[in-house]
């Protein structure tokens, strides 16, 4: 406890301010997942990890789909993201 302390007084501690900071790109990725072809994408993604999941041995793996989903989000992210940035 006194090791903390003592380290403690060289490193300056921050606090947080009371208003919560909100990360905007989570809040569009969150919005962007219901719109345009994201939830096809999705569900697309979903079936192919079911699929996989459902086998014992199997060497297919579902980075397409979640590339293709995570792709399309940030196509839709990027549109006004830089907007919200200060």
């Amino acid at each position: 406890m006194a090791a903390r302390r003592f380290l403690a007084s060289f490193f300056p501690t921050v606090k947080a301010q009371e208003e919560e900071i909100v990360d905007p790109q989570v809040v569009l990725r969150e919005k962007c997942a219901e719109h345009g072809t994201a939830p096809q994408l999705w569900e697309k993604y979903q079936a192919c990890n079911d699929r996989v999941n459902g086998r014992s041995n199997t060497t297919e793996t579902c980075v397409e789909e979640l590339f293709d989903y995570l792709h399309e989000l940030d196509h839709c992210v990027t549109k006004t993201l830089f907007s919200k940035l200060k």
